[in-house]
């Protein structure tokens, strides 16, 4: 029995094949982890989403920026941009059904020393204190009333996070650090326009990657992320960001969190000009 985490797949079906075929997953035995961004760029969404969704208790699936701009587009809060690859998922018959499903993953996983998160972490939140928030913006997700927090999810204030904060400033705090998130301040300022690679020539002044940030409250346990495709592949002590660009024609990887073991396969044939 191995669990595998795979980075942001974003609709790449036949990589996402041939790398379950590399590392020969076994459904019965094994687990995979998606670390978000299961849909949009790539040209599988529909494909990759019923197939994901049809692995049933075999994988634990976090939502990604991309998984809840599809949630958004779907309620009537915005509508599909350029490059988006999400009108099959809306066109397909059973879209109410995968919706439902989508909406129901979590922002944040854990288990023994390892945790999961599309994005980010905030430096004053420990695992225990991100889960628990997970779950406060879960329940709304899976409530009646979801299309509410849809509604007003889209935004980039407040930029702190706040103990004290309550309603939706809060849920988009927690959502947009989880999900959207690179670079922060000491103090846990978001920034949100910067998406390169992390150089400190280019970077905004006073900000860092913020797995960077000393003393934050999550060093204690592996953090494994996607979201950042510039940043590409990365294996620290305490981090691993597994988005090596697939849908960008690079690589999409796997990580066996037994043995910390990578396996990767080529994405050449979908490089974007």
């Amino acid at each position: 029995m191995a669990t595998y985490v795979i980075g942001d797949v974003q609709g790449c079906f036949d990589p996402l094949c041939r790398l379950l075929d590399l590392f020969e997953f076994n459904p019965a035995n094994d687990s995979l982890w998606f670390a978000g961004d299961l849909v949009n760029r790539g040209p599988q969404s529909l494909q990759t989403l019923r197939f994901i969704k049809n692995l049933g208790a075999s994988a634990t699936c976090i939502l990604g920026n991309h998984d809840l701009h599809l949630l958004v587009v779907a309620a009537g809060f915005s509508k599909i941009k350029k490059g988006d690859t999400i009108g099959e998922i809306l066109d397909a018959p059973d879209r109410e059904e995968l919706l439902e499903w989508l909406r129901q993953q979590k922002l944040f996983h854990r288990k023994n020393e390892f945790a999961m998160v599309h994005a980010g972490l905030l430096p004053q939140w420990d695992v225990s204190q991100a889960q628990a928030l997970s779950d406060e913006v879960g329940l709304v997700l899976q409530s009646d009333d979801y299309k509410e927090f849809l509604r007003v999810l889209y935004g980039n204030e407040p930029r702190h996070w706040d103990n004290a904060l309550t309603g939706f400033d809060r849920l988009r705090v927690i959502v947009n650090a989880m999900t959207r998130l690179r670079l922060c301040s000491l103090n846990g300022e978001m920034e949100f326009q910067y998406k390169l690679a992390p150089h400190p020539l280019q970077m905004p002044i006073d900000f860092l990657p913020w797995f960077d940030i000393p003393h934050r409250a999550s060093l204690s346990s592996t953090i494994i992320f996607g979201h950042w495709a510039s940043l590409g592949f990365l294996q620290k002590d305490n981090v691993i960001c597994l988005d090596s660009g697939c849908v960008w024609g690079r690589k999409l990887s796997a990580l066996r969190l037994e043995d910390r073991r990578i396996f990767q396969t080529g994405c050449e044939a979908l490089a974007r000009h």
